[in-house]
């Protein structure tokens, strides 16, 4: 009677890759200066208004909405985890790869609906 061998290679603990992501988001949003629960960057009052600064800080506040995207897909992620439909593509249901979900912790989609958006 052949016996079942266990698996080499652990689970993956796709929760802590989500909750790793969180905190180097949080942190890069931090750098920036984001304040958590303010919808802008902050600036110092005495903040000059040059044309430089000005587009360094529209590129800074075009950099801060990007990772609050991440951030938002990364908290989607960890609520499908909860709910048990995490590791499906959006598009068909169908499971997504692990090496996929290990590289992209919190995509939606497996990878040939990923190259069609």
């Amino acid at each position: 009677m052949p016996s079942e061998t266990p698996t080499d290679a652990p689970a993956t603990d796709y929760r802590s890759l989500l909750l790793i992501e969180q905190t180097n988001l949080e942190g890069e949003l931090s750098e920036l200066g984001f304040d958590h629960g303010k919808t802008g960057l902050d600036y110092d009052a005495n903040f000059a208004d040059t044309s430089q600064v000005t587009a360094e800080r529209g590129e800074a506040e075009a950099l801060a909405g990007k990772l609050k995207d991440t951030l938002e897909e990364v908290h989607a992620a960890i609520m499908r985890l909860d709910d048990g439909t995490y590791g499906r593509c959006e598009v068909d249901g169908e499971a997504i790869s692990p090496a996929r979900l290990e590289a992209m912790p919190a995509t939606r989609f497996c990878i040939d609906h990923a190259n069609r958006s």
